[in-house]
């Protein structure tokens, strides 16, 4: 049992080693890692910043899904489905280089209050698009609390798992692109979308 136990500290450490360590981030720079999949065919990155801009703020930006085409990387359209107390259902379509598109729905699930901002999301069936129209899976969150030494700056951390399915010989960079290449841009900007709603 003791043995047991030990183990059990040693991967519970070694679990959390693999989060991003909100004390590590600066104003200067965004951090990005890979987590462990588990052996899912996709991948899953975290990455993490300081945003000069209060929580509340912020919170209100990453919820304005309607808003994501005016200052999202490569968001192309967002269409509200759905708004009810469980949260929102969006249709999503991304431009790629190429002139690829890629669509998907998300239900988007905010959990908020005065010590943090959690919007998380999955994806949901489009029995409508053909699996070269979509992607085979996406799920994450924004997590966001406040600078404990200056509430009026956020700690923003960001994470996805990314599964673009099939990719046919020669597109392999859409991997990279829906996941590990997107997260800097991404943060980068909500860090200029927050600063150019003052």
């Amino acid at each position: 049992m003791r043995k047991f136990a030990l183990l059990l500290a040693v991967l519970t450490r070694l679990s959390s080693a693999a989060e991003i360590d909100p004390a590590s981030l600066s104003e200067a720079r965004i951090t990005t890692i890979e987590l462990p999949t588990s052996g899912a065919p996709g991948k899953t990155w975290q990455a993490g910043t300081i945003i000069a801009a209060p929580m509340p703020k912020l919170c209100a930006l990453i919820q304005d899904y309607a808003s994501y085409p005016t200052f999202m990387p490569n968001m192309a359209k967002a269409v509200i489905i759905k708004a009810d107390a469980d949260g929102t259902q969006a249709d999503f379509t991304l431009s790629l280089p190429l002139g690829k598109t890629k669509q998907y729905r998300l239900q988007m699930s905010p959990a908020v209050n005065a010590q943090s901002c959690r919007l998380a999301w999955k994806m949901l069936p489009r029995p409508d698009l053909k699996p070269d129209q979509t992607i085979a899976d996406t799920r994450g969150y924004w997590l966001l609390t406040p600078l404990p030494a200056d509430p009026a700056k956020t700690v923003l951390r960001y994470q996805v798992y990314s599964d673009p399915g099939s990719v046919p010989v020669g597109l392999g960079w859409i991997v990279d692109m829906l996941g590990k290449d997107s997260l800097p841009k991404t943060l980068e900007a909500v860090r200029n979308q927050v600063k150019s709603r003052v």
